[in-house]
């Protein structure tokens, strides 16, 4: 599929770049289906290893829908090209934000989330880059608008970042401010965030000065887990957290042991 994200306003400098992005991986689930999630990978990856995974989680009132980034030109690998949700310099909240990157894949998720039945949760979850696109997303929601300002349209239940950083940290207090409907979603939006304190591409200090951001900006209901030793992987320990995590938060049914 390609987007060329949302539109720049009137007075926009550049032209935007045509954004072509990859096979969308889908698990469908196994009982009845009262919940999906997009889950968004790392850099570098694409959707099918993580749609592996999740296929063996025992969530089975959950459809997974696992995209895959678009391949472009990284700074952190030199200009290279690689799959990325969005241009990264580094892997961290210090790194100058790639707006235009990251409403693109926020809008693209918001995509494959409006098909989905009126009755049915919706949620966003990553890992590293990933991760960091989902809690883009998340500012998103609670905005009610995407950076460049075009109305974001998805209503999200749950988001889930592993071993990643919150993007526009900076400036998301200013964002928040003063708009009521911010604040009250900001206020019911469950965020959980997991990152290894033995991760040395993500740091572990970028993740839990993530979430003291969320924090400190409105978001009350931030779950901040760390694992000690662990690097910048995912492992059943971290994987069962999420798994009970979201069967509480999105008050599903039928979860099986």
């Amino acid at each position: 599929m390609s987007s060329t994200g949302p539109s720049v306003g009137s007075g926009g400098r550049t032209a935007r770049r045509v954004v072509e992005f990859g096979r969308t991986y889908v698990v469908r689930p196994k009982g009845k289906h009262q919940a999906t999630v997009v889950w968004l990978h790392g850099l570098g990856d694409n959707g099918s290893s993580w749609s592996q995974l999740l296929e063996t989680l025992p969530l089975p009132n959950i459809k997974w829908i696992c995209p895959t980034a678009p391949t472009q030109p990284i700074a952190i690998f030199g200009g290279f090209p690689s799959t990325a949700w969005f241009n990264v310099g580094e892997l961290s909240e210090d790194a100058p934000d790639d707006l235009e990157g990251l409403d693109a894949s926020a809008a693209h998720v918001a995509n494959l989330l409006s098909t989905e039945p009126a009755d049915i949760k919706l949620g966003v979850g990553g890992f590293s880059m990933g991760a960091s696109t989902a809690l883009y997303s998340a500012t998103c929601f609670t905005q009610g608008k995407y950076g460049n300002g075009n109305p974001y349209p998805a209503k999200l239940n749950a988001v889930v970042g592993l071993s990643g950083w919150l993007p526009c940290s900076k400036t998301l207090a200013n964002k928040l401010e003063g708009v009521n409907e911010a604040a009250r979603r900001a206020v019911s939006l469950p965020i959980l965030l997991c990152h290894g304190k033995g991760d040395d591409v993500v740091l572990y200090k970028f993740g839990e000065k993530s979430s003291e951001s969320l924090s400190s900006c409105g978001f009350q209901d931030v779950t901040f887990k760390s694992y000690n030793g662990l690097g910048h992987y995912t492992i059943p320990v971290e994987m069962d957290e999420v798994c009970a995590w979201l069967t509480s938060k999105l008050a599903l049914e039928g979860a099986s042991s």
